[in-house]
This record gives structure tokens, sequence and C-alpha cells, in this order.
């Protein structure tokens, strides 16, 4: 019997379909397919109950998959452990993480330098990810943690600001207090109805709410931003994910008084399996180099909180700042003569 057949089986049943699992291993999904094909014909039985909506083992394939899943997952975490003793971990490691996370590239960039040997596949989506279903090593999430079977490591918190684009401000006025955001117009994420719950710290410390309603509704916090720039509307946007907008003069910050604390953003592993050195090494690097990227993204934040870009240089600070010294010169040239 052919192992490699018999392994992207079990990688199937596992994953829960020829799709996943095709993610999982790296492979096209028809050579998934044609693989267990392949090994059905090998063994005489059919293994599977294909349809287009699910797959099905059939009694001798549970039978099968019952005896060989122990001994597939053995030899997977031996080959992992003989890796791991080489002089370099090497292989790859299956991330996923927001399409809207910014400071990620830069990051990966300088794991990648320290470890030439390892292979960062990233998987960029808003949809919560079934880590083990899909083949993930690392997921990079914000927010509650809805699956127990996940181990987290907290690297810091999301903050969010109230956002709107100059022209927007001008044409329907920056609002002066909390209380007039109800009368403005929204980008809103992910709301139901055209409406969502706004709760924000005040400079006092005590939390307010209101309801905000919004032409503009999306699942995509890139798409909120660039809808916010065009001018449709005041949103809340992560700092993270805004911040070069908001030094750029793209996006003003409404209401800098006002804060969101965000949610916690947390490095995410499957439980209750061997970690290979490869996905520890980048686990590890993540939570201390993601850390320190949200520090930075909080500076730059705090320097431009009122709309405007951080300092600039101090020659072009101010356009009087020149004549003193061309006085001095003239001062200068007359002594001399």
């Amino acid at each position: 019997m052919d192992y490699n057949r018999a392994a992207l089986f079990v990688q199937v049943i596992k994953s829960g379909s020829f799709t996943a699992a095709a993610a999982a291993a790296g492979l096209p999904k028809s050579s998934v397919s044609r693989g267990v094909t392949r090994l059905e014909k090998e063994l005489g039985v059919r293994l599977l109950q294909r349809t287009t909506r699910r797959l099905a083992l059939t009694d001798v394939g549970q039978s099968f998959y019952d005896s060989i899943a122990g001994s597939v997952s053995a030899i997977d975490h031996a080959g992992t452990a003989a890796r791991d003793r080489g002089p370099a971990p090497t292989g790859t490691v299956r991330l996923t993480a927001a399409p809207d996370f910014v400071g990620l590239a830069p990051v990966l960039a300088e794991f990648m330098r320290k470890h030439p040997g390892i292979r960062v596949e990233l998987v960029l989506t808003s949809r919560f990810v079934d880590l083990v279903a899909e083949g993930i090593d690392i997921a990079v999430r914000a927010g509650r943690l809805p699956d127990s079977s996940l181990v987290g490591r907290r690297i810091g918190a999301a903050n969010a600001a109230l956002m709107a684009a100059p022209a927007y401000l001008r044409r329907r006025g920056r609002p002066r207090s909390f209380d007039e955001l109800a009368a403005h117009d929204w980008v809103l994420f992910r709301a139901t109805g055209g409406r969502a719950p706004l709760t924000l710290t005040g400079p006092d410390g005590a939390e307010r709410s209101v309801d905000v309603e919004g032409a503009l509704v999306a699942d995509n916090m890139a798409f909120c931003r660039a809808a916010a720039e065009a001018g449709i509307g005041i949103a809340l946007l992560p700092i993270a994910a805004v911040i070069e907008s908001l030094e750029a003069g793209r996006l003003e910050q409404v209401l800098p008084g006002w804060t969101y604390g965000g949610a916690s953003l947390s490095i995410l592993l499957p439980s209750g399996r061997h970690v290979p050195a490869r996905v520890a090494l980048l686990r590890d690097f993540l939570v201390v180099e993601l850390g320190r990227e949200l520090g930075r993204i909080n500076q730059r934040c705090q320097l431009a909180k009122d709309g405007g870009a951080p300092p600039a240089p101090r020659r072009a600070a101010t356009r009087g700042g020149n004549r003193a010294p061309a006085r001095d010169t003239a001062q200068r040239a007359r002594a001399q003569r």
C-alpha cells in the first residue's frame, strides 16, 4: 500500500473536504482526489461516498481510517522530530491573519532572513479559520477565542479610533461632542440592518453608548477604510490599519479624546499536538516583534491623533524660519564693508 496515498486519505477525513486537505498538504485538489481514488483501486474497496455537498465514510472506510490514522500521525510526528534535530529547522509554516493586518510583512521578512530554511505560507482572510481542518499552524486573531481547542498568547490590544475624511468633515461638520455622533453618516463593519451600537470611553474615563446608522456596511476592514477615505462617513477603524492614511492626511481622527480599547490581539495554535521547532520559532518571533510593532504604531498615532502628520523636518517647520539666517548674512556683509 502506498503510504502517501493513505496519508492523503487521513488528511481528507481530518480536514472534512478535498479542498481543505489540499490546502493543508500544499497540493492541488485534483492531486488529492486522484490519490484517494488510486488508493481505493489499490485496496479494491470504496472508502468514501462522494456527493456535491459532503463526504461520508463507508463502513469499510471508517474501519480503515480507525486502523491507520494513529500510525500516520505517529510517522508524521517522528519525521518532524527528526527534522527538528537537524542543524537548522526547515519546512513550511502555514499562517493566517486578517487581510488588512499592517506591519506583518516586515516582521515576516525579518524572520525569513534569520531562518532561510523555513517557508511561510500566508492565508489572508477575514473569516475565522478552522486551524485543524485547514492545516493552519498559527493564527493571528483579534477578539475573544471562540474555540477552546486553541492555545493563545496575547501580544497586545488592537486599538481603534473614529476616523473620517477631511472632505466629509468639511461637508457635514466635525462632531464636537459624543451626542453629535448619532446625527452623522457612518461606514459600519459587519453591522445588522445598517445599525450598530457604539461604546466609547470618554476623557473622564466613563463609558457612553449610542446607536449609529450607516448607509454602507461591509465585512472587510480595508474596504471600510477606503470608504471612509472616499468621504462616505465616519468609521471606527483599527489604528494599525489606518496609521498611514492618518499620517498622509487622507483621514482625520474624530473626537480624539474618546477611545475604543479594542480587542486583544493573540497568536493562536491548535492545542494537544506536538509543535514543530519551525512553528515554535515563528510563534515566539511573532509574539515579540508584533508586540513591538503595535507599540510603534501607537506612538505614530499619538503624533498624528489631531489629524496631522508626524512633525516635519526642522528645516521645513516654518516658512519664516529661513529669514533669520538671511538677515544674519546681510548684517555680516555690511559689517565686513
